[in-house]
Parts: C-alpha cells; sequence; structure tokens
C-alpha cells in the first residue's frame, strides 16, 4: 500500500508538473504567436495598420485570443477605425463533427468609427476592395483555416461628419452568421443562415433576418426580411446637407424584403411610414449646375432600373404624416421660401417594373400655412420614363405671404388678395398636356407703407397701373382676375403662348367669369368642348 501510494504520488506530482510546464510553454509561445499574427496580418492588408497589444493561446480549447487589437488607417491613424476589445478565433467543433476544419470567430464588443476624413481618403483609393486584402488579413487571424461562423457581441458604429451635427450612431449590434463555408451553391441559393439586430440613433430599432451566399461571385449575396422602428431622421442631416435638402425632426419606420446578389436587386417594401418630418430643398445660384448634374445623373438611374428586370424597388404603401415641405430659392431676387405645411403623402403600389401597374399619389397641405392644397396623381412605369395624371386644388392661398414669389417673378409686391390654382396635366410618351387654371381675387399691389418712401416714382406709377389693371381685368359676378393657361408640347420645353394668356384674360374678363374648380371639359387626353374661353380641339 506504501509502494501504490508513492507511486500515485509520483504519477499526479509528474502530470502537476507537466501541465504546469505546458503552461508556461504556452505563455512563452504567446508573443511569438502575437508577434507573427501581427505581422501576418500587415503583410496582407493594404492602406491600414493592426496592432495586437495582446493575445492568449488555449490549447485545450483550440482556441486563440485576441485582446485590444485596433486597425487604423494609415492616413488618418487617429482615431482607429476600428479598436475590438476581444478577438477569439476557435474550431468551430459543431462543423468538426461532420468532418469540416473550419474556424469560429467572435468579435466581442467591436467599435468601428468613421469620419469624414477617412471616408473620402478610402473613397479616392483606386484599388478594387477586393484587392486590399481584407479577406486574406481576416483568415490570417484564424490561421488561414476558412471561417464557417462569425458573432458579433455588443458591436458599436459611429460615423462622424464635418459641422455640428450629431454623429450616426449603431449600438448594442447583435450579428451572428452560419454555415459560411457551404459548398458552392446554385444561384440565388442562400444556404447560410444570417441574423442582424441593434439600436440605431439611440432610440431606433434595426432587425434583418436572412439567408446567404457568401461564396457567390464576384461578392456575396444575402436576401431576407428588415425592420425598421422609429429612426430618427435628422441624423442624416450630414449626408442630405450635400445635396441642398435639410431634414429636421421625423422618424422613419418600414417594413419588407430584400434581395442583393451579383445578378439582381431586389426591394420590396410591405409598409413605409414617414411621421413629423421637416424637408427643405435650398436652390442657389453657385449650386446649380451640381443640381442640374443630380438631376439628370438620378433620371439616369432610373432610366436603367425600369429597363433592368434584375433591378427591382417595390413599395406597396407609404404614409408621410404632419410633416413639412419647403423649398428655397436664393438664386431669385428677392429670395423666397415655399412652405407646404400639415402635409399628409398616402402612396400605393408604386414599382420600378412597368409589369406592375399603376401607382397611386394623394397629397393634402397648407400652401404657406393658409392654402388648402390637393394633389392626385396617377404613375404608369415605362421602359425608360414614367407616364403621369396630375390633378391640383389649390384654394384661398394668401397672397401677401407669396408676396417675394410675386416680386421675384413678376415683378411687384402684394400686399392683400387670395390665390386659387386648379390645373389638371397629363405626361404620355416625353409630352405634356393639360392646362392651368389660376384665380386672383381682391388684389392689391404695392408695398406696405412702412416702406413707401423709399419707392422710386417709377415703381409707383407701375404699381398703380397694376392695381387698375386688377380692377379692369375681374370677373364682375365673383371679383376675381382668372384665366385658364394650355400646356403642351414636349416635357423638356412645352408650349405655354404668353400672348394667348394674355388674350384669354381680357376674354374672360369681359365676356365670360371662370367658375372656380376643375373644368371636366379640359380633362387631359378627351374631347373638350368649344367655350368662349377655350377653342375647339384641333383649333389652332
Amino acid at each position: 500500500m506504501r509502494r501504490s501510494r508513492r507511486r500515485g504520488l509520483w504519477i499526479a506530482g509528474s502530470i502537476g508538473l507537466l501541465v504546469v510546464a505546458a503552461g508556461i510553454a504556452v505563455r512563452v509561445l504567446d508573443e511569438p504567436a502575437r508577434r507573427y499574427l501581427e505581422a501576418e496580418v500587415n503583410r496582407r492588408l493594404s492602406g491600414y495598420t493592426v496592432s495586437i497589444p495582446g493575445l492568449r493561446l488555449h490549447p485545450l480549447a483550440a482556441a486563440i485570443e485576441m485582446r485590444e487589437a485596433t486597425i487604423v488607417q494609415n492616413d488618418n491613424p487617429d482615431p482607429p477605425v476600428l479598436h475590438v476589445r476581444r478577438l477569439v478565433t476557435s474550431v468551430d467543433w459543431r462543423a468538426l463533427i461532420r468532418g469540416r476544419v473550419v474556424a469560429d470567430v467572435l468579435f466581442d464588443h467591436p467599435t468601428v468609427h468613421l469620419d469624414l476624413r477617412q471616408v473620402r481618403t478610402e473613397a479616392a483609393d483606386r484599388t478594387p476592395v477586393e484587392q486590399r486584402g481584407w479577406q486574406e488579413a481576416l483568415e490570417a487571424l484564424t490561421l488561414d483555416l476558412k471561417i464557417n461562423r462569425l458573432r458579433v457581441r455588443q458591436g458599436d458604429v459611429t460615423y462622424v461628419d464635418r459641422g455640428p451635427f450629431k454623429p450616426l450612431h449603431l449600438g448594442h449590434l447583435k450579428i451572428q452568421a452560419d454555415n459560411i463555408r457551404n459548398i458552392r451553391s446554385a444561384e440565388r441559393t442562400y444556404p447560410s443562415d444570417v441574423q442582424v439586430e441593434g439600436v440605431a440613433f439611440e432610440q431606433g430599432q434595426i432587425w434583418l433576418d436572412g439567408h446567404a451566399d457568401f461564396l457567390a461571385t464576384p461578392y456575396p449575396g444575402v436576401e431576407g426580411s428588415l425592420w425598421l422602428e422609429r429612426i430618427a431622421l435628422d441624423y442624416f442631416r450630414p449626408l442630405t446637407n450635400r445635396y441642398n435638402v435639410s431634414v429636421r425632426n421625423g422618424t422613419l419606420s418600414l417594413e419588407g424584403r430584400f434581395e442583393v446578389g451579383p445578378k439582381i436587386t431586389r426591394v420590396s417594401l410591405d409598409q413605409v411610414r414617414v411621421q413629423g418630418v421637416a424637408l427643405e430643398y435650398t436652390h442657389t445660384r453657385e449650386t446649380a449646375g451640381a443640381e442640374q448634374a443630380r438631376v439628370e445623373q438620378t433620371a439616369e438611374v432610373a432610366r436603367r432600373a425600369t429597363r433592368t428586370p434584375s433591378a427591382q424597388l417595390a413599395i406597396e404603401r407609404l404614409d408621410v404624416t404632419a410633416s413639412t415641405f419647403g423649398f428655397v430659392n436664393r438664386a431669385a431676387s428677392p429670395p423666397y421660401r415655399l412652405r407646404l405645411t400639415d402635409t399628409d403623402i398616402s402612396l400605393r403600389h408604386l414599382s420600378s417594373q412597368p409589369r406592375d401597374g399603376h401607382a397611386s399619389i394623394a397629397l393634402r397641405g397648407q400652401l404657406m400655412g393658409k392654402g388648402p392644397t390637393r394633389i392626385t396623381a396617377s404613375v404608369k412605369t415605362r421602359p425608360g420614363r414614367a407616364d403621369l395624371d396630375i390633378t391640383t386644388r389649390i384654394e384661398d392661398a394668401d397672397l401677401p405671404r407669396l408676396s417675394n414669389v410675386v416680386r421675384a417673378h413678376g415683378g411687384v409686391g402684394v400686399t392683400q388678395g387670395a390665390l386659387s390654382l386648379y390645373s389638371e396635366l397629363k405626361v404620355e410618351n416625353g409630352t405634356i398636356e393639360g392646362y392651368i387654371k389660376p384665380l386672383v381675387k381682391d388684389i392689391r399691389v404695392g408695398d406696405d407703407g412702412s416702406a413707401e418712401g423709399d419707392r422710386s416714382l417709377k415703381r409707383r406709377l407701375y404699381e398703380g397701373m397694376m392695381n387698375v389693371a386688377g380692377k379692369v381685368l375681374k370677373n364682375h359676378s365673383r371679383g376675381e382676375v382668372a384665366t385658364v393657361v394650355q400646356v403642351s408640347g414636349p416635357l423638356e420645353r412645352p408650349h405655354v403662348s404668353r400672348w394667348e394668356t394674355i388674350g384669354r384674360l381680357l376674354q374672360n374678363a369681359f365676356l365670360k367669369p371662370i367658375v372656380p374648380g376643375l373644368d371636366p371639359s379640359r380633362a387631359p387626353g378627351g374631347e373638350r368642348a368649344p367655350t368662349p374661353d377655350a377653342p375647339a380641339a384641333g383649333t389652332p
């Protein structure tokens, strides 16, 4: 018994010594392994530098744990683009049971930071993304084992722009992708599961549940369901300001499905909701050229989308409520602002593909806060273009609130009056046809009394003549000045005759009052009955 006891103690002691020796050996190997991995990753990566301050080997778990790793952009090293509290690479035991030696990668508390300098440097790099070594660098961290499972725990992404703007921030990100190294699949077959969830801009929520083909070429394909809830829109001001668009307040929610792959881009949104947004577009002389270029570029993209069956965008329902839309023209003299307040917009069945039928749009709002406005439209998408039927009603808008608009385009100020406007326009095959019927009531032209001494005699005489003309050109039964303007011709340069408009104005003033409202006899594309203020169809 004494001999057995001694033998057991020797065996236990030997095992203990071996464990201690193995632990010491492993700890001794930590630093060489750290230096090797850091050098190998940087050798494969272009334009960025990786730092791995700490590394621990875990032989029993077949894992490598890196701590406080960072990635910096060489041209803008401060702050780091990525900091990871813990990055653990281990053997995927589930795949090992099936005879595959692949890696399971965990990013624990990764923090991504991007600013405008870093984004511009990245955009200026002419080397394609797939040739900058990102995938090869990540594989170096796994000792060149293929990655089969990737997880992100408590991720954090921040984008900081120039100016006094709140940073774009995504927090509490949880990402999991499984079965990444599946066999190559048939086109538009997605064997890998992907889940993403997180908090957007402090109060919003993001969920993505889908599938992916990570082996698709030239880039992976992903399809699934997407939900966004209460995304604050004013966080996007740094981006929208570059396109002369200012966004304040408002939230965005949506739900739908998407598919993005090498040969298809499909987004199908079941419901989109925008609440309480204030959006304003500003036009200036300095940006006029860039604005026109953006319009042409957008139109070209839209034309390509309608001609490409693999590019699909569909919105079944979009609702905008309690919102304000504005237009500021700083190129005019004087500058002016148009605003549509208390606006509700309802859009149904919008699609980029002609086969999906007509879309309908309905808008209700107040022009300059006091002028009930109703616009309805029917949209039919066709290859390379869209056909529209638009009906507009604006009633009793306050003209003094539009005084700068009138002065900029008419050369006079307005101190009294109300404007109503009715219009039906049809756009088809690149041409426009229809009418615009403006009615002005109780108009008084001129400045307010405070500026009387500063006005030239020439301007006062001109304004006096305009007031007299307004009294002469009244519909006697209603006290209104009115006409109907015919619009026709190519969409880029429609024909609107100024002399014909003046003649109609005189004719209507003395012969036949114009009744407010839409005119059924003038519906675009239909037969028009001859009336004293409109020639018969076919009349030159």
